[in-house]
């Protein structure tokens, strides 16, 4: 939105000229804070002291905020402006957002006075001052130290956004007009960092959702997308109650909308006689196109879409449990029970054979030449070596109890994941269990997507509603493949049991999408993922002078791709509303000092939630001097306790007409952004206060500290005041620079 010149966003606040004072103010008592010197006793950072204005006009000031000891820091902690009524609490606490109460908190409510981690001020005269509790000063001010640490008493700000906050103490619990929060971050984190407020739903929350559900494939057994052909091809059994079709086969699927392309039926019998057969089990793709499969009761089959039969071999022997790609392209991996053969698709020979101590199902792992064997009954996992084609160890199945579940391998580390009845075992390369997962319902079957490092498990209900933890309803979980975390919410797959059947899996590239079997419902569910809006590029806290062209920014992803509506308060974030038009990334205006204090946030929608970023002050000062017009130079600029122009002569981009952006990026004119001849901080004019030839031009009159403490038009600057100058200085280079390298600013 871009608005006409004159035209604000909201509606003008009372008080104007009081909130202009105390954002003074605080930019003072933070410039002080950033001065103290060495040895004080405060160990934070001086270079990263933060600022917030709360709802009632509150200044809260922290003298660090960036890069914090996570074994445990002191940080000074000051306020002015609070009211004498109520008394709050100051501690670093889990940032919830606006009108939401800042909890878990480091060290709670201090009930002893004893604390280090919060602190609690009181109204003079209140009956818990003294040991317990501090008054405010004049004002409503104070001025604390607390300790903060990364994790502690339920808080773990690796894990959460967190804040220096102050709070209502617990006689107002529920009074949310105490709540001024600072982000902080720990160990080199960046306070603020983009991610926003999830609403409804946390920040970037992963979830699957149902988008289809594919009938076309009878009742289906397993499941493999094809790599290159991406075609989907469903191993089928017969649906008992369509029995005027038999269903029977391998069939090849579109998996955009399930739409069948081709359904190959026969397959060659005992006999070689081709008849009717249960795809029950896929081994493998075919290059191009096409898979091997196993079709009961010993058939070893090949197909592609369009055959009008798959081609294939009947073997000796007992009825094949399992079957795999083999270790050559011309070769399959096969369990007859107990008994493992590597045979030859075209004849059905067997070129090698292993009998192991028992099992039916396995895993094999080419990358690293390895073959992992279950045996559910006895509660054991083999390992094989596939070049020598020799048992190499064997591994306990803890709490296997006879529930045959899956094998599977993790193609990118060489896990086994083993499900055994409501838990899944994970074993690493050298099979050393190194995680259970347990689940409400049966493992049934897992997949891997090496694209993003995800493993995807579904878990059937067993089906029995005598049992009271059967619901008839299924679950598919996602975990990090190497942490184990869980990576999406949890999703329920109603009315998928195992009482006709286990269900399968088949991954998408990239884990956008996911197919499920549900054999007793005769169907396959496509899964589509969503994620819930993630601030990617955040606002900033921006001043500008009236009558200056501002621009606000943010985006965000999702999926789907969410949409931005920008938001405005007049009254410190305790009410909203739409800016009208304002639906874009970038929101810009005239400023006015009518909307000095004003508070704005963007926030994001989608399917899956809502998630706005946090709110950002707009502070306007009043044009002075001939800041209206800037100038190629930044003109000459007002030197009186800094004056207006402390970023570039009067001009605040230090150009003709230049824009300020808070959203990432700072546009100017002909002259640079610190600078000009009237800048506090250097400047080749007579305005300048401090410094001269710092990222400006050459200075009037330097002294041998590069500058001159006296100005045209101005009082004589204390020592003090000048080194705080200096350090503010300091602060304001320090800031833009990293602001510009970051697109924060």
């Amino acid at each position: 939105m871009t608005s006409t010149p004159g035209s604000a966003p909201g509606t003008p606040p009372s008080g104007r000229g009081r909130l202009r004072r105390r954002a003074g103010t605080a930019a003072v008592a933070a410039l002080l804070l950033a001065a103290i010197p060495a040895g004080a006793a405060v160990s934070a950072d001086a270079g990263t002291p933060r600022t917030a204005t709360g709802p009632q006009g509150q200044t809260l000031t922290v003298s660090a905020t960036t890069g914090l000891d996570p074994a445990g820091q002191k940080v000074r902690v000051s306020g002015e402006g609070y009211g004498l009524a109520t008394g709050i609490y100051v501690a670093l606490c889990k940032d919830n957002g606006d009108n939401r109460v800042p909890s878990p908190c480091l060290g709670g409510a201090d009930m002893s006075g004893g604390s280090q981690t919060s602190q609690w001020i009181v109204p003079p005269g209140d009956p818990y001052q003294g040991d317990l509790a501090q008054a405010f000063g004049p004002g409503g001010t104070f001025d604390v130290e607390i300790e903060v640490t990364a994790k502690g008493d339920g808080l773990d700000c690796a894990e959460v956004s967190c804040s220096v906050v102050t709070r209502a103490d617990h006689r107002a619990a529920g009074d949310r007009t105490q709540d001024v929060r600072i982000p902080v971050a720990f160990a080199g984190e960046e306070p603020g960092e983009p991610g926003g407020e999830g609403v409804d739903m946390p920040a970037g929350t992963v979830s699957y959702q149902a988008v289809a559900d594919f009938t076309s494939a009878g009742k289906p057994l397993d499941l493999l997308l094809h790599p290159e052909s991406k075609k989907l091809y469903v191993g089928a059994d017969n649906l008992p109650d369509t029995a005027d079709v038999d269903e029977r086969g391998l069939h090849v699927l579109n998996p955009e909308d399930g739409t069948s392309e081709s359904w190959i039926s026969l397959a060659p019998g005992s006999t070689g006689e081709l008849r009717a057969s249960t795809a029950a089990r896929i081994a493998g793709p075919l290059p191009g196109d096409g898979v091997v499969y196993n079709y009961p009761l010993r058939g070893v089959g090949a197909a592609e879409a369009g055959d009008e039969a798959a081609s294939g071999v009947w073997l000796t022997g007992s009825t094949i449990t399992d079957i795999a790609p083999g270790t050559t392209p011309e070769t399959v991996l096969v369990a007859q029970g107990a008994k493992l053969s590597e045979t030859v698709r075209a004849t059905g020979e067997a070129t090698r054979t292993l009998t192991l101590p028992g099992g039916a199902r396995f895993a094999a792992d080419p990358e690293r030449g390895t073959l992992w064997y279950s045996d559910f009954a006895a509660g054991k996992l083999h390992r094989v070596d596939l070049a020598s084609f020799e048992l190499t160890d064997s591994f306990d199945l803890p709490g296997a109890q006879g529930m045959a579940g899956f094998t599977e391998t993790d193609p990118a580390t060489g896990a086994v994941w083993v499900g055994v009845n409501r838990s899944v075992l994970v074993f690493d390369a050298t099979g050393t269990l190194v995680k259970t997962l347990v689940g409400k319902d049966l493992a049934r079957d897992a997949a891997f997507d090496t694209d993003s490092g995800r493993a995807f498990v579904v878990w059937q209900d067993g089906g029995d509603l005598s049992d009271p933890a059967n619901d008839n309803n299924g679950t598919l979980t996602v975990y990090g493949s190497e942490d184990f975390a869980v990576a999406a919410k949890d999703l329920s797959l109603p009315g998928n049991h195992s009482q006709s059947g286990a269900a399968s899996l088949a991954v998408e590239p990239g884990g956008g999408t996911v197919f499920v079997t549900s054999p007793a419902e005769g169907k396959i569910t496509k899964l589509a993922r969503q994620v819930s809006p993630l601030v990617t590029r955040a606002p900033a806290d921006l001043t500008a002078r009236d009558g200056e062209e501002v621009a606000l920014a943010a985006e965000a992803e999702g999926a789907p791709e969410p949409t931005v509506r920008w938001q405005v308060s007049t009254d410190g974030a305790q009410t909203w509303k739409d800016v009208e038009g304002a639906t874009g990334p970038e929101l810009s205006f005239t400023a006015r000092t009518a909307q000095d204090g004003y508070r704005y946030r963007a926030e994001f929608r989608n399917d899956v939630g809502t998630t706005r970023t946090t709110a950002v002050t707009l502070t306007v000062t009043a044009a002075t001097g001939g800041g209206e017009t800037g100038g190629d130079t930044g003109g000459t600029g007002e030197t009186t306790n800094g004056g207006d122009a402390s970023a570039g002569g009067d001009s605040p981009t230090g150009g003709d007409s230049g824009t300020r952006s808070g959203g990432g990026s700072t546009s100017g004119g002909s002259s640079g952004t610190v600078g000009g001849s009237g800048s506090t901080v250097g400047g080749s004019g007579s305005g300048a206060a401090v410094g001269g030839g710092v990222a400006g031009g050459a200075g009037a009159t330097p002294t041998s500290g590069g500058g001159s403490l006296a100005a045209t038009g101005a009082t004589v600057m204390s020592v003090t005041l000048a080194a705080v100058g200096l350090v503010g200085a300091g602060l304001l280079v320090h800031r833009r620079t990293k602001r510009r390298t970051d697109g924060a600013f």
